[in-house]
């Protein structure tokens, strides 16, 4: 029971850290302590992630928008294998201020794309996904009728690249090994331009 508290305790610090921020930038050891939480939870349910914080609906949207963000490639999975999607839904089952954010802007993206496309996001064509995302990652396509797409994308991607620079999946691709000696050690190219884009400077 205690131990119930205190993660729990965590993980709504950690979505509160989050939304101060303004960003989604979580510390390496807490977006971990999520990400241990999210395998007990599969392991509960048998081997798959139950969604706690979404419906059906917005989590095969959110599962979506993390393949489109970080998909897979030849050198490693994306963040679909990576479970971005379940580490940012288990984060918002603990802070309904996070969720609110993300169900508000689910929602306005399947808006937007009936009235574009007469379909929700997840059920349109993969051409008419990158489309809209590509209107919306970009702040300088703000106008007053996508500035909340716009709001929500930037903290869907800053998410989606959290969870998965943190999962174990990331890491390795990163390169990172921990506290391990090495005789030499090189910064990966990947890692900068993470770090700049998250910065401003990139």
């Amino acid at each position: 029971m205690f131990r119930d508290i205190s993660r729990r305790n965590l993980l709504r610090g950690l979505s509160i850290s989050a939304l101060a921020s303004g960003s989604g930038l979580v510390t390496l050891e807490a977006a971990q302590s999520a990400h241990d939480a999210v395998s007990e939870e599969k392991k509960a349910a048998g081997g798959e992630y139950i969604p706690k914080g979404f419906n059906e609906h917005e989590y095969k949207t959110l599962q979506r928008l993390s393949d489109l963000i970080i998909p897979a490639d030849d050198h490693s999975p994306g963040a679909l294998a990576a479970g971005a999607a379940g580490w940012i839904d288990f984060m918002a089952s603990n802070s309904p201020e996070l969720r609110e954010i993300f169900t508000g802007g689910m929602a306005w993206l399947d808006h937007e794309m009936q009235r574009r496309y007469s379909a929700d996001f997840v059920d349109a064509k993969p051409e008419q996904q990158t489309a809209i995302l590509d209107l919306i990652g970009i702040e300088k396509n703000a106008k007053p009728e996508n500035e909340a797409g716009i709001h929500f994308f930037g903290w869907a991607r800053n998410l989606v690249l959290d969870a998965y620079y943190t999962s174990p999946i990331g890491i390795k691709e990163l390169g990172y090994m921990g506290n391990t000696a090495v005789s030499e050690f090189h910064v990966p190219e990947e890692a900068v331009e993470y770090a700049l884009k998250r910065s401003g400077l990139g």
